[in-house]
């Protein structure tokens, strides 16, 4: 009898264990999903002032313009699922891939300081975002992992702990084709 007490203690304490680790990963990706939102909206904050320094030189591309606009304000509204604001965010990079490219035609342009600095923070606001992407992979795929594991998988099911989709590229072959820049 006094076995099945201390067997029965010894499951009980490992299901609490397991539970509160569950808790701990989910919040890990809410916490890392956060960073993502945090450096996308500054992201979102540089954009327009970068596409206001391109356009007082380059005025006759307002096509381009007028895509990283509609793109900026996609990915500002998210999608719903992880999967749609990855590709939102996709079709941004691509944008802004294209003003890149048309301000190469403007050497004053390439020479003005309040593009580079714009350029350079932005820059550095992509390797930001990147590295939050990594962050938040990471911890989905240990929280998926946990999930899909056999004992934890039981505490999983009880506690109604469900697979977190991660953030990725989608398929959509928009990341992999050369940005096309018409003069």
């Amino acid at each position: 009898m006094m076995y099945l007490l201390i067997i029965l203690a010894i499951i009980i304490l490992w299901a609490i264990v397991a539970f509160n680790s569950f808790v701990s990963l989910r919040n890990r990706a809410k916490e890392a999903w956060s960073d993502i939102e945090v450096q996308l909206k500054r992201r979102y904050d540089l954009i327009p002032n970068l596409v206001n320094t391109v356009k007082g030189y380059a005025t006759h591309e307002s096509s381009a313009f007028e895509k990283v606009t509609e793109a900026r304000a996609k990915a500002m509204s998210g999608g719903g699922t992880s999967e749609a604001h990855a590709q939102a965010e996709n079709m941004l990079t691509g944008a802004l891939k294209s003003v890149f490219a048309i301000a190469e035609a403007y050497p004053e342009l390439k020479a003005n300081t309040n593009f580079l600095s714009l350029q350079a923070e932005l820059s550095d606001t992509e390797n930001k975002i990147q590295a939050s992407r990594r962050f938040y992979n990471a911890n989905v795929r240990e929280l998926n992992t946990k999930i899909e594991m056999f004992p934890s998988s039981i505490i999983a099911k009880i506690g109604n702990f469900s697979k977190i989709e991660f953030f990725d590229i989608p398929d959509d072959g928009v990341e992999s084709k050369p940005v096309e820049v018409k003069f």
